[in-house]
Order: structure tokens, then C-alpha cells, then sequence
């Protein structure tokens, strides 16, 4: 593939606002640590790949051809390409796919993925609290062999059968206020989200307050998550035992929690504060709710105001949602046909997504405004719109990029 001054396709690629989150130097430092650092020149470099990945779940539902034609679109639409050029195969797209594999991508996450929220950020904490929330979800993935085999597929509803796709679990960790996603493990589906979680929780730091729901249970648990000096205010199930140490003036209660191994013996017992409480005027659903924190003193976090605060629990679900319907289509499936290529795809959905987050949140400090006011799914018609309008990358330089400011 030729052009006027600028080579091949990998010399020049549009990315837009891609950029502005994933610098191509730090791409590169990423590729380097993961040893993808290519002995021979290519037609598709890892740089050029990490960024095919990523536009792949800005825009998916293309095509891989399709992708590389986008991310070129705006080369052509300004004269630069002196001839007609091809895109490449989607079958040498799949094969650079493979040979990038899925550690730089999670090295990227690693890398940028992080709370966003300023102490100005409208709706991101509660006190000195910066709110976090902990949920897990599933991703259908293609019926391959090898996904089947790696990933294992869920029940039907309807007698033995086995559900249509093999399914990937996802349990990520996100801030409430901004919905920006900061850690995240992707495993089979017989995996646990508990057990994802666990891994989760070294990100978990002093000065927030995780919620989750009832799913998330157990001492061990407990412990790992506020291991880091966070706090915690979850959801227990109806049937959990929480007897009555010291009842306190705002109507919670200080009670134990145990292991289910120690239920009967009660040797290792760990302190917690219980909040119950009913929704509407009178408790009209008859649904008792019951919470317990490690915030044990009710001035520093009253029982209301905590029973109040727990449905800020929903935003991840709801970041979830933004990430498998709006940045996916419903009833996604990702293309990925070996459990690597699985594992990639997910991050770059997450990187993109956080990238998106990161530029609402920017956009609601600078007008003043609560991030949750700024619509997702016109911030990413906007950007992708921005990622096909704008071009000046060179994948195979190794040192400053000159480019226009991304918007």
C-alpha cells in the first residue's frame, strides 16, 4: 500500500481521540514490557495493533476491514493518500491479533485505569468517601472449541440443555460517581465472582466506601476487602445471623460476623454495624434490607444516610450495561475465537470505555455539572465521529509524535 510521503498503512493512522487516553509512547512502553517488540518490520506493528484494538470495540459491529478503513477515513478525506490503497486481510488482522495477545492490554489497563473523581466532582462521595461498587456480569463470546472449552457455557431454563455461546465472567470494580472502571479480572465461567473479586481488592485503598450487593459475602471476604484501610457497605441476605450486641441512637445496631466454617463455634468474630430498613412511607414492598459496614460510629455515617446512599450500589450495574448495549449492541458477542483474543477484547472494551468516562468527566468539571448529566451514547457517537475525522499518528515512530490536539 503506497502514499505520497508517508508509506505504507502502519506509517500513518487515524485515531482521533484514542490518543488523548493511550499515548503512543506509552503504548509502546507497554508493548516493550510484554515483549511484543517486533524483530522485523511488519505491515501491522503491535503499536498499530494495540490501537486496532481498541477501535475495534469503539466501533464494533464492523468488520475488521471495516475498522482499518475507519481509522484511515480521515487520510483520505484530506488528499493524503496519493493512490488507492488496501486495508489488511482479515485474516492478517487476526493473525497480528495473536501475536499481540491479550498481556498488552492489560498492562494498558493497568497503566491509565484509574478512579477519575476530584473533590470537586459532583456525586462521587459521600463525606470523605470516595464511592466505589463492586459487580460482576458475563460476556457471550463465539462457540469455538477452544472458548467452550476455556470458558464453559451456562444452563438453560429448559431442561439439560447448554446455553447457545460459552460465556466469559467479568467482576470489575468502578466508581459510582464517574462510572469510570479501574480494575477488573476477566475467568471462566465457573469461577466465582467472589473469587475474580478477591483479586480485585489490593485496589481497594483508604478513604473509599465499596458497596455490593448480597452476592458478595462472607468473612474472608470482608476482610480482604477492607485489607487496605477502605470501608465497606454491603448488602447481606435475609437469612444472614447478626444478633444484637449494642443497639445505637440512630437505630442501627453493632452485631459479629463469622465464617461459616466457625458458625456453630463462633471463635473468630468480626465486629460490623447493621442497618435495616424498609422502602416507601410505611415499608409498603415488606422487604426488609439489611446492611452492615465497617463504619461502626453513627456520627460519622448516619443509618439514613447510609440506607439512602446504598443505591448508589446501581451505578456499576449500570456502567455494565453501558459497556455491553451502548458501546456493544444487545445481545453482544464478542468476535474473538481463541480465549486470548477473549481475554484482549474485554480490556479494550474497558480501556475504551474508561477513556470515554474520563473525557465526560472532564467535559461535566469544566461546565459544572454532575458527570451522570452528560449522555454516554452521544459522547460516543462524538467520538467516533472525532476518531475517523482526525489523522496524524506515526505507529512505527519511537519517539515524540507530533499530532493535533485530540478533542
Amino acid at each position: 500500500m503506497k502514499s505520497s510521503g508517508v508509506g505504507r498503512f502502519s506509517d500513518r493512522i487515524a485515531l482521533g481521540v484514542l490518543t488523548r487516553a493511550f499515548p503512543p509512547e506509552l503504548v509502546d512502553e507497554v508493548v516493550a514490557e510484554c515483549g511484543r517488540v517486533e524483530q522485523r518490520t511488519r505491515l501491522l506493528p503491535a503499536r498499530v495493533v494495540v490501537y486496532f484494538v481498541l477501535a475495534m470495540c469503539l466501533f464494533f459491529g464492523q468488520g475488521y476491514e471495516e475498522v482499518a478503513r475507519l481509522l484511515v477515513q480521515g487520510l483520505e478525506l484530506e488528499g493524503r493518500w496519493a493512490t488507492a490503497w488496501r486495508v489488511p486481510t482479515t485474516a492478517a488482522i487476526g493473525r497480528a491479533r495473536l501475536r499481540l495477545g491479550p498481556e498488552p492490554l492489560r498492562a494498558l489497563f493497568a497503566r491509565v485505569c484509574r478512579p477519575v473523581a476530584v473533590a470537586r466532582t459532583q456525586g462521587a462521595w459521600y463525606r470523605r468517601w470516595r464511592l466505589v461498587a463492586v459487580d460482576g456480569t458475563v460476556f457471550d463470546v463465539p462457540d469455538t472449541a477452544a472458548n467452550a472449552e476455556f470458558f464453559g457455557r451456562p444452563g438453560t431454563s429448559r431442561g439439560p440443555g447448554r446455553s447457545a455461546y460459552p460465556q466469559a465472567r467479568v467482576v470489575a470494580l468502578a466508581e459510582c460517581g464517574t462510572h469510570a472502571v479501574f480494575a477488573a479480572e476477566v475467568g471462566p465461567l465457573k469461577v466465582h465472582d467472589t473469587v475474580l473479586a478477591r483479586r480485585l481488592f489490593p485496589a481497594l485503598t483508604e478513604g473509599m466506601l465499596v458497596l455490593a450487593d448480597r452476592g458478595f459475602c462472607g468473612l474472608d471476604l470482608w476482610r480482604a476487602a477492607k485489607a487496605g484501610g477502605a470501608d465497606l457497605l454491603w448488602r447481606v441476605r435475609s437469612t444472614a445471623v447478626l444478633p444484637v450486641a449494642e443497639p445505637l441512637p440512630d437505630g442501627s445496631y453493632l452485631s459479629e460476623i463469622v465464617a461459616r466454617r466457625d458458625y456453630h463455634r463462633r471463635t473468630d468474630l468480626e465486629r460490623v454495624r447493621v442497618i435495616e430498613y424498609t422502602l416507601g412511607p410505611s415499608g409498603e414492598d415488606g422487604t426488609v434490607y439489611r446492611l452492615i459496614t465497617t463504619i461502626l460510629d453513627p456520627d460519622r455515617a448516619p443509618a439514613r444516610e447510609l440506607a439512602a446512599l446504598y443505591a448508589q450500589r446501581w451505578e456499576i450495574e449500570n456502567t455494565l450495561d453501558e459497556i455491553k448495549n451502548h458501546q456493544g449492541i444487545p445481545g453482544m458477542v464478542l468476535r474473538s475465537q481463541h480465549p486470548r483474543g477473549v481475554e484482549q477484547e474485554i480490556f479494550a472494551f474497558l480501556l475504551v470505555h474508561h477513556a470515554l468516562r474520563d473525557l465526560m468527566h472532564q467535559a461535566a468539571l469544566k461546565a459544572g455539572h454532575d458527570p451522570d448529566r452528560i449522555s454516554f451514547t452521544r459522547t460516543l457517537r462524538i467520538v467516533r465521529r472525532h476518531v475517523t475525522g482526525q489523522a496524524a499518528l506515526s505507529p512505527l515512530t519511537t519517539g515524540p509524535v507530533h499530532h493535533p490536539e485530540p478533542a
